[in-house]
């Protein structure tokens, strides 16, 4: 199993992906690994997301993580449909204790410099930053990446194609999360391999 820091340096950008139908989750998985994003967060905001992570794994060079990640319960489900790395909004002594105990690679979301203190005292120094624009966006990723030298980051929430190279461009961040990849509604395989090809190109040189 990989780390999280690996994770976050494979592809500048992970989709964020709500899938309601389990039967887009296979030509979904491909377009995207085709396109050059292996690393697949399936939120678990609907019904069918564990069956999607289920079926997503199946896709030969998709790393499938789980997202919306809440507390201990959500984390044994997802582990046992096989995800490969956990995502979560927000960071919680129960579930940090829960995913650091089972060796998973884990990225809790933080919002403020308190947020990141608990989050080091876990052992931890990797985030997500969510959410990335209402939270204050790059100005207030910058200020608080500042007392925090060795933390990386994965901001997420209200990035676009089109802000994304601003975000990448930072020093403190490995990668985003996005969910322009992937937009709501019947998904289109060949509209999803051209963005996931776009995307892939978005990391500075």
């Amino acid at each position: 199993m990989t780390t999280i820091d690996a994770l976050m340096r494979s592809v500048p950008v992970i989709p964020v992906l709500v899938i309601e139908d389990v039967r887009d989750a296979e030509p979904i998985a491909r377009a995207l690994v085709e396109g050059g994003l292996s690393a697949l967060e399936v939120t678990l905001r609907t019904p069918a997301a564990l069956e999607v992570i289920r079926e997503m794994a199946k896709v030969e060079g998709a790393v499938v993580g789980a997202g919306t990640v809440l507390n201990a319960r959500d984390l044994d489900a997802a582990m046992r449909a096989g995800a490969r790395f956990i995502v979560s909004p927000g960071l919680t002594d129960p579930l940090t204790r829960a995913a650091v105990a089972s060796g998973v690679p884990y990225l809790p979301g933080i919002a403020n410099s308190a947020d990141i203190m608990r989050g080091l005292d876990h052992g931890l120094d990797r985030f997500k930053f969510f959410p990335a624009e209402a939270a204050g966006g790059i100005k207030a990723l910058k200020a608080l990446a500042g007392p925090f030298g060795e933390v990386r980051f994965c901001p997420t929430g209200g990035i676009t194609e089109a802000t994304a190279p601003d975000w990448l461009a930072l020093k403190p961040v490995l990668c985003v999360g996005g969910s322009w990849v992937v937009p709501a509604g019947a998904p289109d395989p060949a509209a999803i391999l051209r963005a996931a090809q776009a995307a892939a190109r978005l990391r500075p040189a």
